[in-house]
């Protein structure tokens, strides 16, 4: 006996597949649009740098007569040479490292230890002080220019090293300590714990446990303080009187003190002050992004 659905033959459905279909001609063009804007920009960022470090093996007269060319027609270290020892580049550059190692130095050491009682400890006003913390990344710092120098002068530091550390030291605090307590959070709480219980105590476990990793964290805070505080230069010009206590910056504006701009010791004495900066980034590029991306995620 048949049915009517045997004698009926149905046919054949093609299996469904997905069809592949190429990349749209609006999304190309704005990949190209994008690629284009951002090669761009990325020229104009460069150039300015380029020309600098040009500019230091060039002369003076190949400068003011060459324009904007970035290859140097006879390049020469004299001009690198004759800045570094004519304006005893290397004591400023002693005071620069002083500065900005005590200043690297007393932000990873306070805030650490701050961010981790943010973190970790529980005390009355905890995130009331963590807010007002965070509100000051709204104040500008020049805001607080003419109370630092005021305070600074009854102190009797105002024009000396310790002068610039306290104010960069606090100066970093808002950012340090919302990095660092977002990195100190994402540690389970699980192995302080087990540290308890193994008998070690709270500065044990804060060295121990959270400091090693939170490394990236860390180094990223040091290196977000190093370069504005080698760099800085409104607070130092306005403390510092005495020669001896100049920093870079303030050394590299003495090579403008001159009724003639000579622009090749002028270029060359940046790039005796930037060199420092791009090694050490160079240096921690891993740790920065790293710590950076900890931070955001925690």
């Amino acid at each position: 006996m048949t049915t009517v659905a045997d004698r009926t033959q149905l046919p054949d459905v093609p299996a469904l597949t997905p069809r592949r279909r190429g990349t749209p001609a609006k999304v190309v063009v704005a990949r190209v649009v994008v690629g284009v804007l951002l090669v761009g920009y990325a020229v104009v960022s460069l150039y300015p740098f380029l020309w600098m470090v040009s500019a230091a093996f060039k002369t003076q007269q190949e400068i003011v007569m060459g324009g904007g060319n970035l290859i140097p027609a006879e390049p020469t270290l004299s001009t690198l040479v004759d800045t570094w020892s004519r304006l005893h580049f290397f004591d400023y550059f002693l005071n620069s490292v002083k500065v900005t190692g005590l200043t690297t130095l007393g932000v990873v050491v306070v805030y650490s230890a701050a961010s981790y009682a943010f973190a970790v400890l529980r005390f009355p006003g905890r995130q009331a002080f963590f807010r007002l913390f965070l509100v000051l990344l709204f104040v500008p710092g020049v805001v607080t220019l003419l109370p630092i120098v005021l305070l600074e002068n009854q102190l009797g530091i105002l024009g000396t090293h310790l002068g610039l550390i306290l104010p960069f030291v606090n100066g970093t605090a808002p950012l340090s300590i919302l990095l660092l307590t977002n990195a100190f959070q994402a540690v389970p709480g699980e192995l302080r714990d087990a540290a308890r219980v193994d008998g070690a105590g709270e500065l044990r476990i804060f060295a121990r446990v959270y400091v090693p990793l939170a490394r990236p964290a860390i180094i990223t805070i040091a290196l977000l303080t190093a370069i504005p505080t080698w760099n800085e230069y409104l607070l130092s010009r306005v403390s510092l009187n005495d020669p001896s206590t100049f920093t870079l910056p303030i050394a590299l504006q003495q090579l403008q003190s001159s009724n003639v701009v000579q622009y090749n010791q002028l270029m060359a004495g940046a790039l005796i002050v930037v060199i420092p900066v791009i090694i050490l980034f160079l240096a921690t590029q891993r740790y920065f992004v790293n710590g950076l991306v900890g931070a955001v995620k925690g």
